[in-house]
């Protein structure tokens, strides 16, 4: 698309951002035990249709063919920066604590994380945390349905843990019924490593890959962080752990500690996208390639 395309493709999809007028999230007061309370919420049928849909069609095998579809990135070329700027457009339909858009989100976040880690040292972390969701692109660009993009992610090719939310709806999922996916361990062997297993699909998974595949020069605890900060089951409830080997326990306690800051930042005030710009941007430079691809 040309510029003017992609100017009017932002205006048009802004419009839908209006829809949650009534209900603000910045709320200072709010609690760390009020955040992911998925009934006591003006959102929460939004959130349980999504859910449902995401449970019902996240399989094995619709994870398998879209992988094919996406990892080899090759329908697009932009540079980071410009297709952040697109998010500026996208609701997450699964969240029930923010209607911002996650453009607003990435910069709450990375923001909360440079807060607590103001060292230039940790100038990767602040990236990390304004990068984390980008894989959202997905819907935002490529017009997925929020259900394969968004939401909560958890292991398929084995048992549905019932700690994932809302797991009550994985009883209409075919892998559920089939003998060989919903035992234990599943196509797996213990202690495999989350590396050789297969998530529900989004916009972790395809953010981890565009990461890698456009070498960039993050640290292997950001690209944990992208890759599985939405595994709540992992890191939140203590599931799947006899998937995990060595390095995905070590780097648990980076995804553990940037959890803080993706989740309750969200009731922060909005910040100033324009005062921040030129330092993100200087940040982009320094661990992305000028042009990559989608």
């Amino acid at each position: 698309k040309s510029p003017e395309e992609w100017q009017e493709y932002k205006e048009e999809k802004a419009k839908a951002i209006s829809e949650d007028v009534d209900w603000t999230p910045v709320n200072p007061e709010k609690k760390a035990e009020d955040f992911r309370n998925y009934h006591a919420n003006p959102r929460y049928e939004r959130v349980r249709n999504f859910y449902k849909q995401n449970h019902l069609n996240q399989t094995y095998e619709f994870v398998q063919g879209m992988q094919k579809k996406y990892d080899k990135l090759s329908r697009m070329q932009m540079g980071l920066w410009e297709a952040l700027e697109l998010l500026d457009t996208y609701v997450d339909d699964s969240d029930p604590d923010t209607n911002l858009s996650q453009m607003m989100h990435a910069l709450q976040t990375a923001e909360a994380v440079r807060a607590k880690y103001p060292g230039e040292e940790y100038d990767w972390y602040h990236l990390t945390g304004l990068i984390h969701d980008m894989g959202k692109f997905l819907g935002c660009v490529y017009g997925e349905e929020q259900w394969c993009v968004v939401g909560d992610t958890f292991p398929v090719g084995c048992r549905f843990s019932d700690k994932i939310e809302f797991s009550e709806f994985f009883k209409d999922n075919k892998d559920t019924s089939n003998e060989k996916l919903s035992t234990k361990l599943g196509v797996y062997k213990e202690g495999c490593g989350l590396s050789n297993v297969s998530m529900s699909y989004g916009h972790d998974e395809y953010m981890y890959q565009v990461c890698v595949q456009n070498n960039c020069k993050l640290p292997i605890q950001a690209l944990y962080i992208i890759r599985f900060h939405s595994f709540y089951p992992w890191h939140k409830e203590g599931e799947y752990m006899y998937l995990c080997d060595e390095k995905d326990l070590e780097m648990l306690k980076w995804v553990k500690d940037f959890n803080q800051f993706d989740l309750y930042s969200k009731a922060d005030k909005m910040p100033n996208k324009h005062e921040l710009v030129n330092y993100y941007k200087g940040l982009v430079k320094k661990y992305f390639p000028e042009k990559m691809q989608w």
